[in-house]
């Protein structure tokens, strides 16, 4: 008798995965100024912190391109939950074990970033390698679960720091790092399928050699920097447009953010199989430009927090869209295909809120500047849209 494979069992380890990347990427950033008090380091040190974790997932984007498939998703999956867990306890325990307790914020930060990257790089592949039907609505609500973290954990930290104090980010630290332990016997025990098998593969050489894959390169560079920009700077946005509190800017900022994107997703994954999905991807891209540009030259703050929430929305479905047309493009592209996509929307995703800081920088503080000048993020996603789009027609009149 044939057992069915529990493939939803997979999904769920997969959401867990997503959480677990978002604990990684914004847990820390909420104790910054912690850090700064309790074991005096400089700011100018302390942005090095978000700096090291994603250049720590860059390289392992780049690095998953030969290894993942030799080592096996199963094991790469394994230990990215794993390698999470360990970096977020160390977090806990070696800045007071350690002589110079930045270094011991740093090797914790470099342990859970590898984590992290390892879970972007595979986890959409391993949903990708499902029997599922609708897969584009699949992973648009796969990746609406990253959102969904990001809000518990700021909701659940705001909280726990109110109840307990910031003295006790420790503990706190500890109990994020259950969800990633708790998933690793997930991943253990799901079915994993291969997303290619070695004969359809496309290989590296011949994937790096094809036009439309140069394509899907450049939406995700502008995915990445789209969402990132406005996500990374939200919270002084709001805080310098409507002059709150860092807390009340936190959740009126990054967090309105992160739930109009999830909305944005869960919304796609519902209604995926009546959509098409370059053209809703592409009034996105449209609805982005009018975002940013609302946020950037309105003249009432509440308009501004508008165009930041509402970016949010216009943004969700970019990153799980463009995963979704790159595997219809590229069916052969395989693990290298999603480790390059991963390293192209982390490589946006720093350009991005460097870009914006910068030109910000340069023109006084003004913040809005910077947010202006990013608006051609989402102005050459459009772009590549329309191009896409016009190959697209120009297949189906072939083929007719």
């Amino acid at each position: 008798m044939t057992i069915q494979k529990n493939y939803r069992k997979t999904l769920t380890a997969c959401y867990l995965g997503f959480v677990t990347q978002s604990i990684s990427a914004n847990f820390v950033p909420l104790l910054f100024i912690t850090f700064r008090d309790t074991y005096a380091i400089t700011l100018d040190k302390i942005a090095m912190i978000p700096l090291v974790f994603y250049l720590t997932q860059l390289f392992v984007d780049l690095a998953a391109t030969w290894f993942a498939d030799k080592a096996g998703y199963r094991t790469c999956i394994v230990a990215s939950q794993m390698l999470s867990s360990a970096g977020l306890v160390m977090l806990a325990v070696l800045p007071q074990m350690l002589s110079v307790p930045f270094a011991g914020i740093l090797i914790s930060v470099v342990i859970y970033a590898v984590g992290s990257g390892l879970i972007e790089v595979l986890v959409s592949p391993v949903v990708e390698a499902c029997p599922f039907d609708n897969k584009d609505g699949v992973m648009s609500l796969l990746h609406s679960f990253y959102c969904w973290g990001s809000v518990a954990v700021i909701l659940g930290s705001t909280i726990f720091f109110a109840l307990f104090g910031t003295d006790n980010w420790q503990i706190l630290a500890v109990i994020w790092a259950m969800v990633p332990l708790y998933n690793t016997f997930n991943f253990i025990n799901c079915p994993i399928e291969r997303l290619v098998e070695e004969d359809s593969r496309m290989g590296t050489g011949r994937l790096l050699k094809t036009p439309v894959f140069w394509l899907m390169i450049i939406l995700m560079v502008c995915s990445g920097a789209s969402e990132a920009a406005m996500a990374q700077w939200a919270s002084a946005f709001t805080e310098s447009a409507i002059g709150v509190s860092k807390t009340v800017g936190d959740l009126a900022g990054p967090c309105m953010f992160a739930v109009f994107m999830g909305i944005s997703r869960v919304f796609y994954g519902r209604f995926s199989h009546r959509l098409d999905l370059t053209k809703v991807m592409l009034f996105c891209g449209i609805m982005c430009v009018g975002c940013y540009l609302l946020a950037s030259l309105a003249g009432l703050p509440v308009l501004g927090l508008a165009g930041c929430g509402l970016c949010g929305l216009a943004v969700g479905i970019m990153w799980p869209g463009s995963i979704s047309i790159s595997s219809q493009n590229c069916p052969g592209g395989g693990t290298a295909m999603f480790a390059f996509l991963a390293l192209a929307g982390d490589l946006g995703a720093t350009a991005g809120p460097a870009i914006v800081g910068s030109i910000s920088e340069t023109a006084g503080g003004n913040l809005k500047t910077g947010l202006l000048a990013a608006v051609i993020f989402p102005v050459i996603l459009v772009i590549c849209l329309v191009l896409l789009n016009r190959r697209k027609n120009g297949a189906e009149k072939t083929a007719l």
